[in-house]
């Protein structure tokens, strides 16, 4: 019942949250309530299926197909790299929604409020993983990189289709391999890709901060981040 309620007051706030003001364009409204379906659909069932009997048996079945002692670190990595591609398409030169610092304004925007909420989860639910330990519900990997594909999405999605959407695929990598890796059930997946992807369009109709950007009007100036296993950090760069 702790978990429907806590997932089911998210979904509440997520579609419930008032417009832009009278000033906001129908269509990207439209747009925002077009984009909160399948996200909460994905929390929506994730909710209904935690500690399900389905739920349990796939996870069997699916060490049963892999072995018990599976283990494969690609999830560790696959969930950054939307990131990389992000940056990747801007020193390419390819045309994107917003400047780089805008970018990357809304990229930390969006993960600290969805890993706000998916940690917050955790620690009230408290459900115990798939390998024993705790905190399993909604899975924080796959958290992060639905909220780093979407933001990619949302940038590109207007201009290359292809680019906004591969982000996409190394979100559901990440999220397979949770579960390959007996780390997380379904439903955390679930749950976990739908809170990424619902607070990143979030971010991306409301624009907070809009205005600050003191990169702007610079030229050749750079600021990429860059994540490992062990650090995170920012490569800056000036070209005279």
């Amino acid at each position: 019942m702790r978990l429907k309620s806590s997932v089911s007051l998210f979904i509440f706030f997520a579609l419930a949250l008032p417009s832009k003001g009278q000033s906001t364009d129908s269509i990207a409204t439209k747009a925002i309530y077009k984009k909160s379906i399948l996200p909460a659909a994905l929390i929506g069932v994730g909710a209904l299926m935690s500690g399900s009997d389905f739920e349990h048996r796939l996870n069997t079945n699916i060490r049963d197909a892999v072995g018990n002692t599976y283990q494969v670190s690609i999830d560790d990595y696959a969930q950054y790299a939307p990131v990389a591609t992000l940056y990747l398409a801007d020193v390419l030169g390819v045309e994107s929604k917003h400047h780089w610092f805008d970018q990357t304004k809304y990229l930390l925007i969006s993960n600290v409020i969805s890993a706000g909420i998916t940690h917050t989860l955790k620690n009230v639910i408290s459900k115990t993983r798939p390998n024993g330990f705790d905190y399993a519900f909604p899975s924080g990997h796959t958290t992060l990189a639905f909220t780093n594909a979407a933001v990619l999405y949302n940038e590109f999605s207007e201009t290359v289709p292809l680019v906004a959407y591969s982000g996409y695929a190394f979100a559901v990598t990440t999220g397979t391999f949770r579960m390959l890796n007996n780390k997380h059930w379904l439903s955390d997946v679930l749950v976990g890709a739908g809170i990424g992807m619902a607070v990143t369009h979030l971010v991306y109709y409301f624009e907070p901060l809009k205005n600050f950007n003191p990169f702007k009007k610079a030229k050749g100036v750079s600021l990429v981040p860059y994540a490992n296993s062990d650090e995170y950090g920012f490569y800056f760069s000036y070209r005279f």
